[in-house]
């Protein structure tokens, strides 16, 4: 006869064995930490992790370069929290590493190499991947660049900071790089073909997104352009009943079946299934959420510089955006206790935005060349040339990634070339006509061979009125006849605009104003 306490006693052993699973943890690194992951050259980098609480934690290093392989012994100690964290030194480019972590269970990591490391970030055009871009076949079958790491934050949302992303580093090639942000990719080839080291890609993008999102609480609530949109946010979260919405949506789904079956029965196209409303507390626009989700926990880790492609989603706020976008920027310096490691940004490419005025997409990038020019260590990517009024995600993005990696070369790598196209600097009226200067403004000329397009001019009325523009040395002189005493010009100021003036780089000029009148969008401060 079977004893029937037997399977008692094998059911208590199995709970026993695990609570002890659930009382001792296994040592486990942050994500960011992990095989094939790239260093930052020149700076010492801590590693993080959970463990046991006080847990004795030995650590092995083995660093490879020119002169040989080293070994490095060391030891950390778990927090009564259960945390450990220990220090590397700075090491050099092209060095190699393999860590080994050893304590309730060990740990190693190999393939590590120290190069350069860059954050990219923003909405859906930093998102836009290799195999969605211009020439994706090629492009995919060519990306054999085991050198280039890649480190892709899951797309989330938090309402507090998070510790920690669910990603890992992984080589550039074939199979990796399909679903990757094309901008960052060609960017960091670019760079690497160039300096010839390793290059580590962290991408934390989301379509749609708006700059706000991506900046902490604590940095919004001390901008009082912001003041209107946290109020706006506090308004509908507490207003949200979770029941009335659902109510809501169970009443359009029904509608939406009645429509789709008359739809299907008269051979016609359905029409779009309603989608569930969220929790405005973890919506991907309230702002600071991004923020706590998919850059805070990116924080500790070393990097060298940030590329941004964002801004299509604040086009109705532009005049906010001119302080907000800005308040991102410091917040990130300051949270990364890097307080001026390299910004470059993406200087939107034109695209008619169907409800807006055709003048709030120039007074967004006349707010990214505020920030060009207000901020330091920062550069703009200009992309007037490269776009299509007709797609907001136009495809050609091997350009966008390399105007980014000329700034990023010129200014932090130091090498003599020329990173951007005209930018304006000064106007001088002289009689019936307007002088203007602008940086990088060597051997300026016609792009396409023609009459420079794309200017107007006005005088104390403010009816600007197409203009004549023509190059004299590295300035160019504006007027129209009408115009017999001018006071401001403009350049580009439309959605659509296409203008023709470069440089000897072959870069496009930013569109500019010289006036201060007030900008169109100023009124609107909330979504």
């Amino acid at each position: 006869m079977s004893n029937p306490i037997a399977p008692l006693k094998l059911l208590l052993s199995t709970l026993l064995l695990s609570f002890s699973t659930v009382a001792h943890a296994d040592i486990k690194l942050h994500s960011l930490f992990s095989s094939n992951m790239v260093i930052q050259q020149g700076k010492s980098q801590a590693v993080w992790g959970t463990s046991d609480p006080d847990e004795h934690i030995h650590i092995i290093i083995t660093h490879m370069n020119a002169k040989g392989k080293t070994f490095t012994k060391t030891f950390a100690k778990g927090t009564p929290e259960g945390t450990f964290s220990f220090r590397l030194p700075p090491y050099k480019a092209n060095d190699q590493l393999s860590i080994k972590l050893s304590g309730k269970n060990s740990i190693t990591l190999n393939n590590i190499l120290v190069g350069e490391v860059w954050i990219c970030s923003g909405q859906s055009n930093m998102g836009w991947s290799v195999t969605r871009s211009k020439n994706p076949k090629a492009e995919i079958a060519a990306a054999k660049y085991p050198r280039i790491r890649l480190f892709k934050v899951p797309l989330k949302t938090a309402d507090t900071p998070q510790k920690n992303v669910n990603a890992k580093w992984v080589e550039c090639s074939p199979n990796n790089i399909p679903n990757f942000s094309a901008v960052a990719y060609f960017f960091g080839r670019h760079l690497h073909k160039n300096l010839n080291i390793p290059i580590g890609l962290i991408q934390t993008a989301w379509g749609g997104t708006r700059s706000e999102a991506w900046t902490s609480h604590k940095a919004l609530v001390k901008d009082p352009t912001a003041a209107p949109l946290l109020k706006w946010w506090d308004q509908r979260i507490a207003t949200f009943d979770p029941q009335k919405t659902l109510a809501r949506y169970q009443k359009a789904i029904a509608r939406w079946k009645s429509l789709a079956a008359k739809a299907k029965a008269a051979g016609k196209r359905a029409p779009r299934r309603p989608r569930p409303l969220a929790n405005p507390a973890l919506d991907r626009h309230r702002p600071a959420n991004l923020y706590n989700a998919m850059i805070a926990p990116l924080l500790g880790y070393q990097f060298q510089g940030a590329i941004w492609y964002q801004g299509e989603s604040n086009v109705s706020r532009a005049k906010q955006y001119k302080s907000i976008f800005p308040t991102m920027i410091k917040n990130w310096r300051k949270d990364f206790n890097n307080p001026n490691f390299p910004f470059l940004f993406v200087q939107l490419a034109p695209f008619r935005y169907g409800r807006h005025n055709p003048a709030a997409l120039a007074e967004l990038w006349e707010a990214q060349l505020h920030t060009l020019k207000t901020l330091p260590n920062t550069g703009m990517a200009v992309t007037t040339d490269i776009g299509n009024t007709r797609d907001i995600h136009p495809k050609n993005k091997q350009d966008v990634g390399k105007r980014l990696a000329l700034w990023a070369l010129a200014k932090t790598y130091n090498k003599p070339i020329t990173p951007s196209g005209p930018i304006y600097k000064s106007m001088k009226v002289e009689g019936s006509k307007i002088r203007i200067t602008f940086d990088h403004a060597k051997s300026l000329k016609s792009s396409n061979g023609k009459s420079l397009t794309h200017f107007t001019i006005a005088g104390d009325d403010n009816q600007f009125l197409t203009a004549t523009a023509t190059i004299d040395g590295s300035t160019i002189i504006v007027h129209n006849t009408k115009v017999t005493s001018p006071k401001s010009v403009r350049f580009a100021w439309t959605d659509t605009a296409k203008p023709n003036l470069t440089n000897q780089a072959n870069l496009p000029a930013s569109p500019f104003r010289t006036d201060n009148l007030p900008m169109i969008t100023r009124h609107q401060v909330t979504p």
